[in-house]
């Protein structure tokens, strides 16, 4: 089982000293990879009438959070590290126009050495989209043509499109990824999801189930690979989960409790057949440092 660390992109910790920090300690210590969120810009959540789908409420963090951008955090992270993978987890596809978007990812991917993940999902705030004067319609269908775009920047010597949405070409596009590819994880828990896992995905991602759903999700993934003739075993089972040292576990995606609780809990999701699992410690940056390592020795021996 790989182990990766949610990075703090967001609130008072989201600063440079707290970004490297956390990078460089999952670096030191062979965690398999590091990642980011994506928001941009959002009104007072208050207005909205888009529910937040992570909470039993729906409710969204404040508007005025600060929240560093997921790619240029990466970025900025490939410089300091030398081993983790770097991925999101999701960026909206639909929040940047796509050649810009598919430039930043070979950029990442080029100067941390093939080391990016692009982790994608379509956006679930539709006024989000609204400030960013990007087109929130058919979010599904212009999220498959980006990445079929990518795929054409990302392999052809002039690459050129002709889609519903998007035409251009032929046109330079250099350089490439390192291996020609950057590895997708398709997020989401619709049936639109599992279609674009088994078209395009190179893993699923889910976040904040109990092994339960995900299990029942990932038998939707792999019931759309068995109707496209793709083999299932091509693509990995990855999901984001929270994790504190206090409390008690409740079992539903976030967990509180002692080193062997956690260990308990997560051994269900390693049995769901979860292979890559995000670790998104809680609290303090002093108290995050603390859960990374502590997880490092008291949790991980007990999963890998």
């Amino acid at each position: 089982m790989k182990f990766g660390v949610h990075l703090p992109d967001a609130g008072n910790i989201a600063t440079r000293e707290n970004l490297v920090s956390v990078a460089q300690l999952a670096d030191e210590l062979r965690f398999d990879s590091v990642f980011s969120s994506d928001h941009i810009a959002w009104p007072d959540p208050d207005s909205l009438k888009s529910k937040y789908p992570y909470n039993d409420e729906g409710d969204f963090i404040p508007v005025d959070t600060p929240w560093l951008d997921c790619i240029g955090s990466l970025i900025y992270i490939a410089g300091v590290t030398e081993h983790v993978q770097l991925g999101t987890t999701v960026i909206i596809l639909g929040y940047r126009p796509v050649i810009q978007q598919a430039k930043l990812w070979a950029t990442l991917d080029v100067l941390s050495g093939g080391r990016a993940i692009l982790g994608v999902g379509v956006g679930w705030m539709k006024e989000e989209f609204e400030t960013l004067g990007m087109p929130y319609d058919q979010r599904g269908k212009r999220a498959d043509e980006f990445l079929e775009i990518f795929d054409v920047l990302f392999r052809e010597d002039r690459p050129q499109f002709k889609g519903e949405f998007t035409k251009f070409g032929p046109v330079g596009f250099e350089p490439k990824p390192v291996n020609g590819h950057i590895p997708i994880w398709v997020g989401g828990h619709s049936q639109r999801a599992y279609e674009r896992t088994a078209k395009y995905g190179d893993a699923w991602h889910a976040a904040f189930g109990s092994p339960e759903d995900i299990k029942k999700q990932w038998d939707g993934v792999t019931r759309e690979c068995e109707r496209i003739d793709r083999d299932p075993g091509e693509i990995e089972l990855t999901a984001l989960l929270g994790i504190e040292f206090d409390g008690q576990a409740d079992g539903n995606g976030w967990f509180w409790g002692s080193s062997e609780q956690i260990a308990e809990s997560l051994l269900a999701y390693k049995e769901a057949g979860i292979t890559h699992l995000v670790c998104w410690f809680t609290g303090s940056p002093a108290k995050r440092l603390s859960a990374i390592q502590k997880f490092h020795e008291e949790v991980r021996p007990n999963l890998s």
